[in-house]
């Protein structure tokens, strides 16, 4: 690859914004992934908080308190208040589409750095664009900026990450019927082996995997980003399997889309696993029945009831199909045994189809619940959803679990 950096001119009036900036946010997406080293130190340097696109997912570890977590519909409350709150804006690498849900125009002074000429200030006006390669650039940018010694803002931008860890424990731990999708990627996190690799597809589980999975330094994660096509995750897995062997791999899945090409999926890894160097794959079905986000998002953005035509599916039991081609199959219908089919499945001689059994009233919620989102949700449920009962329950446990802290 050639080295693409910008002029000194535009570096320094970069630097000019930013050393200006007395509370800056910065957005990283896929550009930026091999670009962990700089991004940190530019965050340290500016006392700025990061928040993630989706397929940014792995430029940071979430183990930094300044780490806010994914943006947009998925994302989490803390990347929609710094976004909110600052004003200053640093993109590096990220083409994120949703413009909603950055700065207002006018709020923030911005930067961007892109590989891609086209992508300059295509989502927000930037007031410098720098054309260059994400850690050869940030390289170039750090001498030339200001060590921030006030350091509130940063501290805010903690405070808000720390509530939001709490508030997104409590919400997957929430009682569900039979199991909470949250939990079962709250369960594995911690429990994923060093190096992982987490793939997700697109549906309901992304939101679990971009609020709930926890990204340590050194693993890898990807999705369907900026077309959200369903399918991909097995494939993916699959992919990352051949291309790193010896690491474990993980794939969340909805059941819509295993039934649309990942059950077939499976009969290639059935072929090739021995030839791989660690037999750690596993592949988690959440199995609700449903076309969940389609159905959600009926729900709060059109105001309509489930469709059931459309929506409902059928129940497949997975584990089964996996057991017949001779992977291990475990299925879970029960919250207390989500985190023993985790180590169980980590621990196997072979891949795993790990299935659970999970309820589709617990609502996606976003970062911030807009008054139309309300009313088009009320209306969904005037007009009598075939889930109503269920998806009042959960969604009250979900939002008054974050707003009434310790109580039941």
């Amino acid at each position: 690859k050639p080295r693409v950096l910008p002029f000194k001119e535009d570096l320094q009036r970069a630097a000019e914004v930013l050393n200006a900036g007395r509370k800056v946010a910065i957005l990283v997406g896929a550009g930026a992934l091999q670009a962990t080293e700089q991004v940190i130190a530019i965050a340290e340097t500016l006392g700025a908080g990061v928040a993630k696109a989706l397929l940014g997912k792995a430029v940071l570890p979430d183990d930094l308190p300044w780490v806010t977590g994914s943006i947009g519909l998925l994302g989490t409350e803390p990347s929609y208040q710094l976004m909110t709150e600052c004003d200053t804006l640093l993109m590096i690498g990220s083409g994120f589409p949703y413009s909603e849900f950055l700065p207002k125009e006018g709020q923030a002074r911005g930067v961007q750095i892109d590989l891609q000429p086209d992508m300059l200030s295509l989502r927000y006006p930037m007031e410098v664009n720098l054309v260059g390669d994400a850690s050869e650039t940030l390289r170039a940018l750090l001498p030339l900026l200001e060590h921030k010694t006030d350091r509130r803002w940063r501290d805010k931008v903690e405070t808000w990450r720390a509530q939001w860890d709490k508030t997104v424990a409590k919400r997957a731990l929430v009682k569900a019927d039979p199991i909470n999708p949250q939990r079962v990627v709250h369960e594995l996190s911690p429990r994923l082996p060093d190096h992982a690799i987490i793939t997700s597809d697109s549906g309901s589980c992304a939101n679990w995997f971009a609020r709930d999975l926890q990204i340590r330094q050194g693993m890898q994660c990807s999705l369907s980003g900026g077309l959200a096509c369903m399918g991909a995750a097995v494939p993916y897995a699959i992919a990352a399997k051949f291309a790193y062997p010896q690491r474990a791999v993980v794939a969340l899945v909805g059941d819509g889309a295993m039934q649309m090409n990942n059950l077939a999926e499976l009969i290639t890894v059935a072929k090739y696993w021995q030839q791989w160097d660690n037999p750690q794959w596993i592949c988690a079905v959440f199995n609700n029945e449903d076309l969940n986000q389609v159905t959600w998002e009926q729900r709060v953005m059109e105001g309509d009831p489930k469709f059931e035509a459309s929506q409902s599916i059928p129940d497949v039991p997975y584990h089964l199909f996996a057991i017949s081609i001779g992977l291990q199959g475990i299925y879970v219908d029960r919250e207390e045994d989500v985190a023993a089919a985790w180590e169980r499945a980590l621990a196997a001689d072979r891949p795993v189809l790990l299935e659970f059994k999970t309820d589709p009233n617990v609502p996606p919620l976003p970062p911030h619940i807009k008054l139309e989102q309300a009313k088009k949700f009320a209306s969904s449920l005037l007009k009598g959803d075939p889930d109503q009962a269920g998806i009042i329950m959960q969604t009250a446990k979900q939002v008054l679990g974050s707003v009434l802290p310790g109580k039941k």
